[in-house]
């Protein structure tokens, strides 16, 4: 099992926007695709209160490149995020990386 932890950081005030979408569309379309999310954050206290913070969680990275791919051509989604981002981007950058656990994770 590995983990992908992304950290999108959102253009000042857009942060409200990013998370309806997640709630409303985003989570929905993953679903169909196989995506397994772990977890959301947010920053309650730190540095960047504008970025959202979330683990997924794959079997492989081939599986990972396969489902992720799949999600990002779907018409579904391509339609979403051009609607939810007439008003301009919501996402202004994003960290990814991908996780392998230690020997001692209790996530394996």
């Amino acid at each position: 099992m590995i983990h992908e932890l992304r950290v999108y950081h959102c253009v000042p005030g857009r942060l409200p926007d990013l998370n309806r979408r997640f709630e409303t569309i985003t989570l929905k379309i993953w679903e169909k695709h196989g995506i397994r999310p772990v977890g959301f954050w947010t920053t309650l206290i730190g540095e960047d209160n504008q970025a959202l913070v979330y683990l997924l969680e794959w079997q492989s990275l081939a599986e990972r490149e396969r489902i992720w791919n799949g999600f990002m051509a779907d018409p579904a989604w391509i339609a979403a995020r051009a609607e939810t981002e007439k008003a301009g981007p919501i996402v202004a950058r994003i960290e990814n990386q991908i996780l392998a656990p230690t020997s001692y994770s209790k996530l394996r």
